[in-house]
Order: C-alpha cells, then sequence, then structure tokens
C-alpha cells in the first residue's frame, strides 16, 4: 500500500500568510490577586468598611435586643463625646495620653533601632540578645506594673515605661528582621568595591531596611496605643485610658465607648500620618499603585 503527499491546486496560488494579531491581555480586574484599585475606589472601600460596623452597631441597638445599658447607640457615645468635650476635660485628657504613648514609643524607638541594626547585622551580637529579648517579649506588660511603681514612683515616667516594656523588645526584633532581609547580594557588591564594616551598615543596610523600619515603627505605635490603659492603670488621675477604667466602676458604658472610640481614631490618624510619611520618603515603592 502505498500513499501520496497531498498536492496543492496551482490555480489557487501562493497561500498569503496571515497578519501577525497581538492580543493584549485584559486588565485584571479589582479583585484579581495583587489587583489595583484607583484612589477613589480605594477611598470608597475604606469609607464602606469603616460605615458598615457603626450602622450594624446602631441597628442593633434600635432593635433593643441588647440592654442600652451595656450597648449604648452611637448617637449615645455622640452626645457623651460632646458633653466630655464642653463640660470635662476631654482635651487634657487626650493630650496626656498622646504625650504618654508618644514619649514612650519615641524611647522604644531610639534604643531599638540601632539595637535592632546591630543584631541583624552581626550574628554574634544576635545571639548574645536574641534569645533575651525573645524571652523578656513574652512577658505581660501588666506584669511590670508593681516593680514599676517601686522603681520609678508613680510619676509620669511610670505610665511611660509601662508602654516603653510593652513595645521596645517587639521593636527590636522587628527592626533586626528587617535588617537581615537586604538581599546578601547588595552587601557582597558593597564588600568587592571595597566598602568597609561601617560603610556597609550605613550605606546598605540602613538605605536598604529605611522603607521596612518605618513600617515597623508604624505598626509598633499600634501596640504602643493598645498598652495606653495598662499604664494608666499607675496612679493615675487623668487620660482618656484612666477615664475609660473610672466609667467602668459606674457602669457609664457610653463614656468607655466614647474613649475607646477617641483612642481608635487618635490612632488612625497616627497610622495615616506614618503612611504619608512612608509615600513621601520611598515613592519608588507607591508609583506601581
Amino acid at each position: 500500500m502505498t500513499t501520496t503527499a497531498p498536492t496543492s491546486d496551482p490555480s489557487s496560488g501562493p497561500i498569503a500568510p496571515r497578519p501577525a494579531t497581538s492580543v493584549l491581555p485584559p486588565a485584571p480586574g479589582i479583585w484579581a490577586i495583587a489587583g489595583r484599585l484607583s484612589r477613589a475606589q480605594y477611598w470608597a472601600f475604606a469609607a464602606l468598611g469603616l460605615v458598615l460596623p457603626f450602622v450594624a452597631w446602631g441597628l442593633v441597638s434600635a432593635s433593643g435586643w441588647v440592654d442600652t445599658v451595656f450597648l449604648p447607640g452611637p448617637w449615645s457615645v455622640l452626645e457623651r463625646m460632646h458633653s466630655w468635650l464642653m463640660e470635662d476635660e476631654l482635651i487634657a485628657d487626650t493630650g496626656i495620653s498622646v504625650y504618654r504613648v508618644v514619649a514612650g514609643f519615641a524611647l522604644s524607638a531610639v534604643l531599638a533601632l540601632p539595637l535592632g541594626l546591630l543584631i541583624g547585622a552581626f550574628r554574634p551580637v544576635e545571639a548574645l540578645l536574641e534569645p533575651l529579648t525573645d524571652f523578656i517579649r513574652y512577658m505581660p506588660a501588666v506584669a511590670f506594673i508593681p516593680l514599676v511603681m517601686l522603681w520609678f514612683g508613680i510619676e509620669e515616667s511610670a505610665k511611660i515605661a509601662i508602654i516603653f516594656i510593652g513595645t521596645f523588645f517587639q521593636m527590636v526584633l522587628m527592626v533586626a528582621e528587617n535588617v537581615r532581609l537586604v538581599p546578601t547580594a547588595q552587601i557582597e557588591a558593597a564588600q568587592t568595591m571595597g566598602a568597609t564594616r561601617g560603610e556597609i551598615i550605613r550605606l546598605v543596610l540602613l538605605q536598604s531596611a529605611k522603607p521596612a523600619m518605618l513600617d515597623t515603627l508604624r505598626i509598633t505605635m499600634g501596640w504602643a496605643w493598645t498598652y495606653l490603659v495598662v499604664a494608666e492603670l499607675v496612679a493615675s488621675n487623668s487620660g482618656l485610658g484612666y477615664s475609660i477604667l473610672k466609667a467602668q466602676r459606674f457602669l457609664k458604658t457610653d463614656t468607655i465607648f466614647a474613649g475607646i472610640l477617641l483612642i481608635g481614631l487618635i490612632g488612625l490618624l497616627m497610622d495615616q500620618a506614618f503612611r504619608w510619611l512612608h509615600r513621601r520618603a520611598f515613592p519608588y515603592m507607591h508609583f506601581k499603585r
């Protein structure tokens, strides 16, 4: 059995090549993994995420399912904020709380940034200090209150010390990890070009880890605010945390909610300030968003 190759019809002439067509992939939607949002879309989702919990809170409170003593409505809380501002010492309470948080956080940052840089850069320093830091960071800050009162008394330094204890050790380990994540190729390239140890730390490790370090500061600032109520357990007579604790004794849940919301609002403003600073300091990390 023989086979013959197929022949083309000579009358049809040469076959013209088809023109090449380039098909662009469709733009990923907003729900794609690592997709992009316009600024308007981002703020629309952000507003929705903030408004929906308050709407649900209002509906549950208005339904009467929960006694208002235990769950006051949003409007009652807003009224309490207004009376706190006009009749009580809201501005003074807010100011002293912000001072305590910022002072404890700043003290942590001044010490944790260089220490974390050394732990991340040198293995002997890591072996010497990281296990100890890991050990201490699991100790609850509230357990240090009796010792802090013995060491610092009941002045402002005691409140600042509690916030420092709650943030310092975590900050050290996070900064060290930021430094360790610097690509080894950058360090080796600097060594090849004859950079000294100090130049590598200052011009390679520090410069490369700066964006992550700023994010670390932003996150630990949130932790500093969470330790505010604990810090104001130490013989306080002012502050948002103190007002929350005092309201608990008299079952003033509207004041408790007002204090919690104010702490959350101040923390959100500080978080956005850190994000703005990150965009200004490192614009190359945000131009694709």
